[in-house]
């Protein structure tokens, strides 16, 4: 179904702007924020309100005690891990609208068992400095996101 949204899931964010600033992408992308697990700040957050401006309310944004709560919900839903792990680089997939983009927690990335349960459905984006070990999560989402927007044909839709 080519009007299906693209889903972003962060898995315990830990730092409020990032989570404000991928809050705001979501908005600006028509795309469904599915905030799982314990966040290591509260939605009432200034700085996560701040980073996400005064686009809270144009934002759908979905709670989840566990990831699998959310598995079960969408249980045909097509989910894409990232790990900088990950063999299979972000560009090298072919996305379909309504995929779910996973995201782990900014200190630890996803857990371990997940990424080794879905090791086909893992991606990465290229970091090609030894020294440094990540991206920003709300950069990295970004960066997917809009790959995976223009694969599926939203940007030629964009205004």
């Amino acid at each position: 179904m080519p009007d299906q949204p693209m889903h972003i899931v962060l898995i315990e964010p830990e730092i409020p702007p990032n989570t404000g600033n991928i809050a705001r992408l979501c908005a600006a992308t028509g795309t469904i924020l599915h905030l799982v697990g314990k966040l290591g700040f509260s939605l009432d957050d200034r700085h996560l309100k701040r980073a996400g401006l005064d686009y809270w309310e144009a934002v759908d944004i979905r709670r989840w005690k566990s990831f699998e709560q959310l598995q079960t919900e969408f249980s045909d839903g097509r989910f894409w891990y990232t790990s900088k792990k990950a063999q299979q680089i972000y560009t090298e997939v072919a996305y379909r609208p309504g995929d779910f983009l996973v995201f782990g927690k900014e200190t630890l990335g996803l857990p371990e068992q997940l990424l080794d349960k879905y090791q086909d459905r893992a991606i990465r984006i290229p970091i090609f400095s030894p020294i440094v070990r990540s991206l920003n999560l709300s950069t990295t989402t970004g960066i997917i996101l809009y790959e995976a927007l223009r694969q599926t044909g939203k940007l030629a839709h964009s205004t």
